[in-house]
């Protein structure tokens, strides 16, 4: 009973087996906030990949003696060039779509989320645009 009592008191290790239980939470935890920091990044990449394909897709392009248009080619060359923020995620830029003087411009990312001790969901974001064009 007396070797039972001086075990109960005894603190030796205490610090240790806290550090063992609560270290694998924080770590994840912060792995955590890092990959939502991720996304965040990819989702300015995102806004400013359209925000060049608008742009661009607004202005005239010297030809000669005329200007015209970009293509959607061209647009959607230049989103791709302006991109950034990747990460482990994929990008995907779809083509324009035409409409009566405008363009609509989307861009797509997924990522699937990882908390080094489990899988995360799988994240989309999608992102759209639409530029006004002079036909």
């Amino acid at each position: 009973m007396k070797l039972l009592t001086l075990l109960r008191r005894d603190q030796d290790g205490a610090a240790a087996v806290e550090m063992a239980l609560a270290l694998p939470v924080l770590v994840s935890m912060i792995y955590g906030i890092f990959q939502v920091g991720l996304l965040y990044q990819a989702n300015a990449g995102m806004q400013h990949a359209l925000g060049e394909g608008a742009r661009y897709a607004t202005i005239c392009v010297p030809t000669g003696s005329t200007c015209n248009p970009p293509t959607d080619a061209q647009i959607k060359a230049r989103m791709t060039s302006k991109l950034f923020g990747k990460g482990d995620g994929t990008f995907t830029v779809q083509d324009p779509v035409v409409g009566t003087g405008y363009r609509d411009l989307r861009v797509t990312y997924v990522k699937q989320m990882n908390f080094i001790f489990f899988p995360g969901p799988s994240i989309t974001l999608n992102r759209d645009k639409r530029a006004y064009v002079v036909i």
